[in-house]
């Protein structure tokens, strides 16, 4: 069985964060691990709280993975600080990890400020060099690209900014307020847009963590890039279309909407 490792926050209410990642890669056949960057309170309003672990209880996390059940891919989340992003890249340089998928998670669907600002820049000068692919949103491409993305045409100028800055392949995210559910992938001088359909539910937490997470499966399992990001938007296009409503805010997705398992069938109700 293929083995991935997502090294992110946790998210109290599941929607987002490790919870969804483990949930995601699991759902698309491999072996999730995890470590942990963070702990949040959070749920689908708002986040409250963030408590971040210290670099030296991430190193130790890290090594106790590879050391045992290497991981065939990486997804890399929410990073809070400079200490804890070099920490990453120094140990995924060690064991020479491959398949490493970067979200920038910057800020979260409720608006809250998921990164300090000077770590900004050590996610891009330490964890952009050695990922594969990175899958930033349209915000977060203007912040790493320096650029205003309001069209189709400014997508494409920001991701070729950011891959030529960083030698890395750029999945640009449209979502509705750009380009509806059309994504960009764009590497080695070349492009290719994902044509996606737009799904009306507002229930959105943890789409790009979902999303990261699945091509990181994907690429553990052995797809090349194009493929798992295809296959990735498949599988996020199903988990929203379930259409599950849960919470008062932005609820979560249904990442278990194609599971089909004696183990998970609801208790049957004997009305007398």
């Amino acid at each position: 069985m293929r083995t991935a490792l997502s090294i992110a926050g946790s998210d109290s209410c599941g929607g987002a964060g490790i919870q969804a990642d483990i949930k995601t890669m699991t759902m698309n056949g491999v072996y999730a691990m995890s470590a942990i960057t963070a702990l949040t309170a959070q749920n689908t309003t708002g986040v409250t709280g963030i408590l971040e672990v210290t670099p030296d209880f991430l190193r130790q996390q890290i090594d106790m993975v590879f050391e045992d059940i290497r991981p065939d891919a990486v997804k890399i989340g929410m990073v809070s600080n400079s200490g804890l992003i070099k920490v990453i890249a120094e140990r995924l340089k060690a064991y020479g990890a491959e398949n490493i998928v970067v979200d920038p998670v910057m800020v979260a669907t409720s608006s809250a400020e998921l990164i300090h600002t000077e770590a900004i820049e050590t996610l891009e000068k330490e964890l952009f060099p050695i990922a594969k692919v990175i899958t930033p949103n349209i915000s977060e491409a203007e912040v790493l690209s320096g650029m205003t993305v309001g069209t189709k045409d400014d997508m494409l100028s920001a991701a070729k900014a950011i891959y030529e800055k960083h030698g890395c392949a750029v999945l640009l995210k449209g979502g509705h307020s750009v380009n509806d559910a059309n994504d960009l992938l764009y590497s080695d001088g070349g492009y290719f847009w994902f044509e996606g359909k737009r799904i009306d539910n507002s229930n959105t937490h943890g789409t790009g963590c979902t999303l990261s997470s699945a091509i990181a499966a994907n690429l553990a399992k052995g797809f090349d890039l194009e493929t798992s990001v295809k296959r990735a938007k498949d599988y996020i296009s199903g988990a929203l279309s379930a259409m599950l409503d849960l919470g008062r805010g932005s609820g979560p997705m249904n990442h278990a909407f194609d599971l089909n398992s004696r183990f998970s069938e609801m208790a049957r109700v004997n009305n007398k």
